[in-house]
């Protein structure tokens, strides 16, 4: 049984214990479980109390997104999550006091299972979360979340939990009133929870006192009233109306605290089924749920290799790139020596690492001696012989090939001859890099992505001469900074600087165009990227994004090819004539006043010829935007770049941030359909160039009826 009953002194612990995972889900066997021991509850004849605890180093993970992932029957969704709700109702009605006893991260089910109950008591490990994350997977809290919450916060309070998923540790969780107290330890944890419900015989939900009324008060009370009325201008700003899910807990908090208890729990459930239905979560739960923990489970991580732990590690370069990585790998415990052309500039580097640890002691994040340990395990250098011992060292130099194969040679006469190198480069294939080494074998890319310390992706680089083993500690080193990796093959630009490319060039294209400049960066923004690309562009900066198109145009060229002309290349040169190259020199195609807020140069309309009557539909923007960078990973597909559809998707949303609502660049074709896909693609391609040209193995395999 997926639920232990034990009772001793007339009080019954529920220990939840899956018998086939190695977590507590909801799924059908904890149903039946947990039906079984209400019907046994209801039936003690010498009850004092209830304590629900986990036998497992979690409490209760949530619901069981294999069933939801494959279900599509929304009278499905509606029966199964009321059923549920019934049990967690009957929980907290049995007419005795109910402990939560959480000695594990409570999340989603979970945690909704503890709202049920009459108290909550968390053991006090740093690792313990509690939280409703539902909504970054695209749904909402179906188990009474919503209900609850709102009647135990108000809400307000409850707002930031609900519609942003915050997970909440312990110390948080209990300053709030996510949970009523903590335990140092498993021992004092059970003996709280008796000790409660010894002092609370008649304990009872608040909200099933006749008197009780919602905290802060409800939508009918002038103050709550007109935050209600802002509430949803404020969410559709920020979400574009791509994301139901945050809209449909909205509507289900404020609907729900005007009526009854029970009748907002059905209104809850309603707005449940119409998110848990839709393509968006499908699209989430699908890319963010199997995907990503596929990605982090090893599916790109060759079989057979043994683990390849990373003991020290050099770092080449202490700016922007240079001191992230350092800051990273000396907080997952290695040390790092983090190398400059002078010890000055490292001491620098160092320096700035300091500044993010002092960001994170301050907001209690961190305390000072934590802090202190890791810059300790950062040195400072100007010397390569200090790279001595290093088992892995990462180059974050300049973009350019000469100065890359300087650095190489130099980190591999005083490095371990048994480690290794890889580039940070963004854009330089892998395989010409590794030239410079005397162990091509051991070379390998690892592209971070900027801030590091705030980015979740590394990008893996496979050149052709890159062994198994080095692929396996580059991924096993990813791993260890808690970044997700994904693995791709060499080619120009590999996958994400590729592909990104493919947007900022068609937000200047638009532009060459004579598209308004605001209407493209609203496009950018309504499409689901996070910045629009205008503003993506100064952030790149315009002198890089030439320097790097003429550097592609000489390695073509020594390959005997030819660089495609595109129409983005002669905004940025325009732009760069005009002496407007980006966000670090104050002037893009924003302009950067001191202590305010940018804005867009009210030049670029005349200088790239506005012209109203040219103007096409947002959505034919949106289209394109997404569209070309689609596109542009079929292509690296059909090219070999990479091999995992997983690894595509992920590294899209987390990489360059492609539309997450979509699912990813590959998963954004399943769910518009292959068949529709190429037919707009043909109308897209037939208005602005073959760039839109649908390759044919797209065309094969939506006459094939098959998706990725």
């Amino acid at each position: 049984m997926a639920i232990r009953y034990e009772k001793e002194d007339g009080i019954v612990t529920l220990v939840l214990d899956h018998p086939t995972k190695s977590v507590n889900i909801l799924d059908s066997a904890f149903g039946a479980a947990f039906q079984e021991s209400l019907e046994k509850l209801q039936a003690e004849e010498d009850l004092k109390g209830v304590i629900v605890t986990s036998a497992k180093s979690t409490f209760l993970a949530g619901a069981d997104l294999d069933s939801m992932f494959k279900e599509t029957d929304p009278q499905w969704f509606f029966d199964s999550t009321q059923a549920l709700k019934a049990g967690f109702r009957a929980l907290e009605t049995l007419g005795k006091p109910v402990v939560a006893a959480i000695n594990g991260t409570a999340l989603g089910g979970g945690y909704e299972l503890a709202l049920s109950c009459h108290h909550r008591i968390a053991l006090q490990n740093p690792k313990l979360q509690v939280g409703l994350p539902e909504v970054t997977l695209g749904l909402l809290p179906g188990g009474g979340g919503v209900t609850r919450l709102v009647r135990m916060l108000g809400l307000q309070e409850a707002f930031p939990y609900l519609t942003e998923g915050k997970r909440v540790k312990v110390d948080k969780a209990l300053k709030v009133g996510l949970v009523d107290d903590v335990a140092a330890n498993a021992d004092e944890l059970m003996t709280k929870a008796k000790a409660w419900i010894e002092a609370n015989p008649n304990a009872k939900q608040p909200w099933d006192n006749k008197k009780f009324r919602i905290p802060g008060g409800d939508p009918r009370r002038p103050s709550v009233a007109q935050m209600v009325a802002i509430a949803p201008a404020m969410l559709k700003k920020k979400t574009f109306g791509n994301y139901p899910a945050p809209q449909a807990i909205l509507n289900a908090a404020i609907e729900g605290a005007l009526v009854d208890f029970d009748t907002a729990s059905r209104i809850e459930t309603r707005y449940f089924v119409s998110v848990a239905t839709s393509q968006v979560a499908k699209n989430m739960i699908n890319t963010f749920w199997f995907q990503l923990n596929k990605v982090n489970a090893g599916g790109s991580r060759p079989d057979g290799v043994e683990p390849q732990p990373t003991e020290k590690v050099g770092v080449l370069g202490a700016g922007m790139m240079g001191h992230g990585i350092a800051y990273v790998t000396a907080f997952a415990g290695m040390d790092v020596v983090l190398k400059d052309v002078s010890l000055e500039r490292a001491e620098e580097g160092k320096a700035k690492v300091a500044k993010l640890l002092k960001k994170r002691v301050s907001r209690g994040r961190m305390t000072s001696e934590k802090m202190e340990e890791i810059l300790g395990r950062i040195k400072p250098s100007g010397d390569a012989s200090d790279l001595e011992g290093c088992d892995l060292v990462v180059e974050a130099v300049f973009e350019d090939r000469n100065l890359k194969a300087k650095v190489t040679q130099e980190a591999e006469g005083a490095m371990l001859s048994t480690g290794v190198f890889a580039s940070n480069t963004s854009t330089l294939p892998i395989t010409g890099l590794a030239e410079a080494s005397e162990r091509p074998e051991k070379f390998v890319g690892l592209h971070f992505f900027s801030p590091v310390e705030k980015m979740k992706l590394v990008e893996i680089i496979v050149g052709e001469q890159t062994s198994k083993e080095t692929l396996a500690k580059a991924f096993d080193y990813v791993l260890k900074i808690k970044k997700v990796p994904i693995v791709v093959n060499d080619n120009r630009g590999f996958y994400t600087s590729r592909v990104f490319g493919t947007y900022v060039n068609e937000g200047l294209a638009l532009l060459a165009e004579g598209q308004h400049p605001r209407a493209i960066e609203s496009a950018g923004l309504k499409a689901g990227m996070p910045v629009g690309p205008l503003a993506v562009s100064d952030e790149v900066n315009l002198g890089l994004i030439h320097h790097i198109r003429e550097q592609t145009r000489k390695d073509m060229e020594a390959e005997g090819q030819t660089l495609p002309e595109h129409p983005a290349n002669a905004v940025v040169d325009k732009m760069l004539e005009a002496g407007r190259k980006g966000k670090a020199q104050g002037a893009g195609f924003y302009e950067y006043p001191e202590n305010d807020k940018k804005f867009l140069w009210p030049e670029l309309q005349s200088m790239f010829g506005y012209d109203a009557d040219k103007a096409i539909p947002q959505q034919e923007m949106i289209d394109r935007i997404l569209f070309i960078q689609s596109l542009e990973t079929i292509r690296c597909r059909d090219e070999g770049v990479f091999d995992s559809v997983e690894d595509a998707n992920i590294g899209s949303i987390f990489g360059w941030g492609f539309a997450p609502f979509t699912g990813g660049t590959l998963q954004f074709i399943n769910a518009y359909g292959l068949k529709n896909f190429v037919n707009r693609c043909n109308e897209l391609a037939e208005k602005y160039g073959d760039r839109f040209q649908a390759p044919a193995s797209l065309v094969e395999r939506a006459e094939k009826g098959e998706t990725f």
